[in-house]
Order: structure tokens, then C-alpha cells, then sequence
């Protein structure tokens, strides 16, 4: 079997066994390629891997200037490895359990203020089709604090409307709850009433929100028009910047960490406890400047 075959199986059975994210499934993939290729310089075969090996390996990797954080991710690509070789039988126990990870410095995300988030929303020309979709593209993804991806991937049925929540598939195809308010309703309403129905022109599309060709906007399409969005309103971000933001603007108007974490749709609450500390530097800094 070639390393090509054999990585494609590692993959697809990230997603259909495991039920890792198709971002997850590739950086794993990337890792265990680069892996593969070392073994075979070194003429060392996937079943005779020890220990030592793997840490001889992760120390050139070191040396080679890999950063904590790209070793860090590494070692959680080749612990799913040996996860998916020792349910193949190649390798008895799972050796790269062993392995421990760097702890990254992790940097805090950076976060738009409501100001300047309107100040974005609002440099969007909404007399325009695409406009009018774009407002209520970017509203939504603020206001339910989604990925892009799931931004891409939310279908029209499961936006109810009445309710005023969205079913969301997240990471893991994990579902989840969430609700939206009034603006982000009136926007949705004109895109779905005005400016769908020329877009797609009759034609059955399942995702809510479609680019000029009535299909469903894709993550580079969206991305693109944010760019734009940056330069009409001067205001440097990223899409995801929105998210964070979300997140942040929740937890400085008083909800609890538990709340927000399931808003997210994030697995573990650790992960959701890093904006903590921005609402916390956030303070800081109105003190210093309110209160010299």
C-alpha cells in the first residue's frame, strides 16, 4: 500500500469513525504525511515505530524550528495515528500517548468593541442585493457567534423564524441551539423575502445564504467580502473576529461561562475560559484610562 492510500483511509476514518471536523481530519493527515516521509527516509517501518523513535523524531522536528505550537499539533496528529494503528493492529499499544505536549503560549484572541462592530455592519451598502445578503450574513454570524463554516453550512429549515433561533452544525457535526435578536431578524427577513429568491431564481438550494450564482456562498466568498467590509470601514479584523467578539460582549454584559460555552458550541469549558482573560484585560484597561 502506498503512503498516499494509506493516508487517505487515516482520513477518512477521522471523519466517518471519529467524527473530527473535515479541518481537524487534514491537519492530521498533514502531520502523519510529514511522519510517514521521516520514517521512510530513515528506513523505519510503521510497525517496528518505538518510542524512541517518536521522540527522536519531535526533537529534530525541534531543531528544526518548529514552533511549540506546530509540535503541539504534531503530536495530537500522530496520537490519532496511533489511535487509528492500534484498532488496525499494527501497533499493540498507542506509543504516542507517551509523548507530552508543549504548552503554548496562548495568545488572547483580539476582539472588535460594539462600536466598532456597528461601525463594520454598518459601512455595508445595503441598497444593493448583495448588500442586503451581507448585512444579514455578517449580523448573524456576530449576533450567534458562528464559525464561517457553519455560517456557510446553515441550512434555510433550520432557521425558525417565529422562534427566532437557529440550528446549528457545528465541529463534529455536534448540533446546538441558537438564539438570534430583533436586528439580526429584520435583516433576515429582507434577505430571505427581497433578495433569495433573485438569487437563486426558482432554483431548490438548501443553504440560506447564496452568492450571485445562487449557489451556496462558500468560506473563500465570504472572506473576500469581509475584506472588503475592512476597507470601507477602516476597521482591521477578520471574520472570526466577530465570533470572539460575541463571545466577549456576553461575558461583559454578565452571562455565565457555562452559557456561553454551549453558545459556542465549544467541547470543552477550558476552551471558552480564554475570554475571561480579555474581559478581564478589557477592565484593566477602562480603569487605567477612567481612573488614573
Amino acid at each position: 500500500m502506498t503512503i498516499e492510500n494509506f493516508l487517505n483511509q487515516f482520513y477518512t476514518d477521522l471523519i466517518l469513525v471519529k467524527r473530527d471536523s473535515e479541518q481537524t481530519a487534514v491537519t492530521y493527515k498533514i502531520s502523519a504525511e510529514e511522519f510517514l516521509n521521516w520514517l521512510s527516509t530513515e528506513k523505519i517501518k510503521l510497525k517496528d515505530v518505538s518510542v524512541q523513535n517518536l521522540f527522536y523524531y519531535f526533537i529534530k522536528r525541534q531543531t528544526d524550528g518548529a514552533s511549540e505550537l506546530t509540535i503541539a499539533k504534531d503530536i495530537s496528529g500522530i496520537r490519532a495515528l496511533g489511535d487509528f494503528l492500534v484498532r488496525k493492529k499494527m501497533w499493540e499499544e498507542n506509543h504516542a500517548l507517551l509523548l507530552e505536549k508543549p504548552k503554548a503560549s496562548r495568545h488572547l484572541p483580539k476582539v472588535l468593541t460594539v462600536e466598532q462592530i456597528e461601525a463594520l455592519l454598518d459601512s455595508i451598502d445595503v441598497k444593493t442585493l448583495s448588500g442586503k445578503r451581507d448585512d444579514a450574513l455578517f449580523e448573524l454570524i456576530y449576533s450567534c457567534g458562528l464559525r464561517i463554516s457553519e455560517a456557510c453550512t446553515l441550512l434555510i429549515a433550520n432557521v425558525h423564524l417565529e422562534e427566532r433561533f437557529i440550528l446549528v452544525h457545528g465541529k463534529g457535526d455536534k448540533e446546538r441551539i441558537v438564539p438570534f435578536g430583533q436586528r439580526a431578524y429584520e435583516k433576515i427577513v429582507i434577505y430571505i423575502d427581497e433578495v433569495r429568491p433573485k438569487l437563486t431564481r426558482g432554483r431548490n438550494v438548501p443553504e440560506l445564504f447564496v452568492n450571485y450564482k445562487g449557489k451556496a456562498i462558500s468560506r473563500k466568498g465570504v472572506w473576500k467580502r469581509f475584506k472588503e467590509l475592512e476597507k470601507m470601514s477602516g476597521i482591521s479584523a477578520k471574520v472570526h473576529t466577530l465570533r470572539h467578539s460575541f463571545a466577549t460582549h456576553l461575558l461583559s454584559g454578565g452571562a455565565d461561562l457555562r452559557s456561553v460555552q454551549e453558545l459556542l458550541g465549544h467541547s470543552d469549558l477550558s476552551t471558552t475560559t480564554i475570554y475571561t482573560h480579555v474581559t478581564d484585560n478589557q477592565l484593566e484597561s477602562a480603569h487605567g484610562k477612567y481612573f488614573k
